[in-house]
């Protein structure tokens, strides 16, 4: 009887084991999870993830659309010269751009804003309120209305104090900026990934291969930092627990792993993983997926 006893355990914690290496998956603001299906903390309610730009292209949300952003901004937008004036303006100085457009002019303006270090995130193509306040700044610097749209005086003055963005200012490897490397990514092959820049950099020997941003766990259930190293990898992988598909895996701590997320790509940083570190950029994961080998280092890192 008691050979029977340890032999159930032994099996339970085999099961549980084999359970926690597929638990990853999106957490979306109505997923409340259930104990039932869940480890521990993971089915509790998340809330989001702040975004590291209010500047992200919003997903769904009606109340966010430009049209929606536009009824409370103090300027109309619109993506050309041709748009109603803002109320706050004279009706002879119309909008070129406006809080809520998203266009390429858009994140032109906001490499150019860039160069003049009013910004400090790479471009997205959306006006949003980072783009309002460096505007709004730019303007008060040099004796223009301080509107937060951009009217024909406004990026007039913009285009003459800056230089047309090069492709790499205009879509650069990360929306994030990446951070200084941390000193136990230096050495070996290494995935360095940084919580506090949300970004992931493959390095080898000291030098950074490639750069992507990424996403984490919610405050239920936070992505565990330390150094680890590559168990296994899958290319297909679904999550047992949560049934969400976990492409190009490489799993480095128990049940979680660097994949992809199309809920990511979709929805940036307004959602969450359950644990996992995911990635948006489905090719530059693909080509990583195919450098990173079992056993090859990750750093996770404040």
């Amino acid at each position: 009887m008691h050979r029977q006893r340890v032999m159930a355990r032994t099996l339970g914690l085999a099961t549980a084991v084999a359970l926690a290496a597929t638990a990853c998956g999106s957490q979306k603001t109505e997923n409340t999870g259930s104990a039932s299906t869940a480890p521990s903390a993971s089915a509790a309610v998340t809330t989001p993830e702040s975004s590291p730009s209010s500047d992200d292209k919003p997903a769904g949300d009606p109340s966010a659309s430009p049209s929606a952003s536009a009824s409370a901004s103090s300027a109309s937008p619109s993506a050309s010269a041709s748009a109603s004036s803002s109320p706050s303006a004279s009706p002879s100085v119309k909008a070129v751009m406006a809080n809520g457009d998203d266009s390429e002019q858009v994140r032109e303006l906001q490499a150019r804003l860039k160069q003049l270090k009013l910004m400090s995130v790479a471009p997205t193509g959306f006006y949003g309120s980072k783009t309002t306040t460096a505007v709004k700044s730019f303007q008060s610097r040099n004796g223009l209305t301080a509107s937060g749209s951009v009217d024909a005086e406004t990026w007039k003055k913009i285009q003459g104090l800056t230089k047309k963005p090069t492709a790499d200012e205009l879509r650069p490897p990360t929306v994030n900026e990446v951070d200084a490397p941390d000193p136990r990514c230096m050495t070996g092959r290494v995935m360095c990934i940084s919580k506090e820049s949300r970004t992931l950099a493959w390095m080898i020997d000291g030098k950074v291969i490639s750069t992507m941003d990424v996403r984490f766990g919610s405050e239920n259930t936070p992505t565990r930092e330390g150094v680890f190293d590559v168990g296994w990898k899958a290319k297909e992988w679904t999550s047992t627990i949560y049934h969400t598909p976990m492409p190009y895996a490489m799993f480095f701590s128990g049940g979680q792993a660097v994949h992809y997320s199309a809920d990511f790509a979709a929805r940036g940083y307004s959602g969450a993983s359950h644990g996992c570190v995911n990635v948006r950029d489905k090719a530059k994961l693909s080509k990583l997926f195919d450098d990173v080998k079992v056993g090859d280092k990750v750093v996770v890192y404040w």
